[in-house]
């Protein structure tokens, strides 16, 4: 799911990347909307709430708008520099230290008691950052899971496509990127669904949820390359 690159990734790959970390992304979103009222998968509003508070001179709450948009922005950087030196070293861990550093930011901000709650906001837009960088690297940008304007623009046009391309070849094609698209919709909002309904429960401790989402699929992935190690060990002995 996450150590397959170029050629040998397939289109199952991405199926199962998109639909953990979109679930993931949802959570994430509900419960950054519900704890401190910030969207934190997406930076495009903070934009426009930055424009709006620097014209309106409320440079004090400018000054956090821009704290959001260049907390998603570190997070980014560093998912993708971190994934750049491992490689070098390890090729195979690249995408387990990024994943490492989100689920511990996830847990911190379950566990821990944020007075600050644009510190709160920054921590978990940071975290997507993170995400979204790794998932783009490892997919080589077929996948997005952090937000949805791009995915939905991407699924418009391909439903359009599919009234003019004909051939089998065409059509399987673009439905197998629909379904994609469709599945990384339809996990963001079950996230979202259930992290909203755990919140009135857990209140930020729903956060230990795409925690441990996150390393089930650390886990899947681990043991699936164990198997297929031992697989090719006991094929070569034969």
């Amino acid at each position: 799911m996450f150590r397959h690159k170029g050629k040998r990734r397939s289109y199952g790959h991405n199926l199962r990347l998109a639909s953990i970390l979109s679930f993931v992304a949802g959570i994430v979103n509900i419960v950054g909307l519900l704890s401190v009222n910030v969207l934190t998968t997406n930076v495009t509003g903070h934009f426009a709430f930055f424009s709006r508070t620097f014209v309106s001179e409320e440079f004090s709450n400018a000054v956090i708008y821009l704290w959001f948009l260049l907390s998603f922005l570190a997070g980014a950087f560093c998912s993708n520099l971190i994934s750049e030196t491992i490689v070098r070293i390890k090729e195979n861990l690249s995408y387990v230290v990024p994943i490492l550093l989100e689920i511990i930011l996830l847990v911190l901000v379950a566990t821990l008691q944020f007075n600050q709650p644009d510190l709160l906001a920054c921590t978990l837009l940071f975290a997507m950052g993170l995400q979204n960088a790794l998932v783009t690297r490892v997919s080589q940008s077929v996948v997005r899971t952090t937000h949805l304007t791009g995915i939905f623009t991407d699924l418009g046009i391909e439903l359009s496509q599919l009234l003019f391309y004909k051939t089998a070849n065409e059509n399987f094609t673009l439905k197998r990127s629909i379904y994609l698209k469709l599945a990384i919709i339809a996990c963001f909002f079950a996230g979202g669904l259930a992290g909203g309904f755990a919140y009135s429960y857990l209140k930020v401790k729903v956060l230990l949820i795409a925690s441990l989402a996150l390393l089930l699929a650390l886990l899947y992935d681990y043991i699936l390359l164990k198997f297929y190690v031992i697989k090719r060990k006991v094929l070569h002995r034969q």
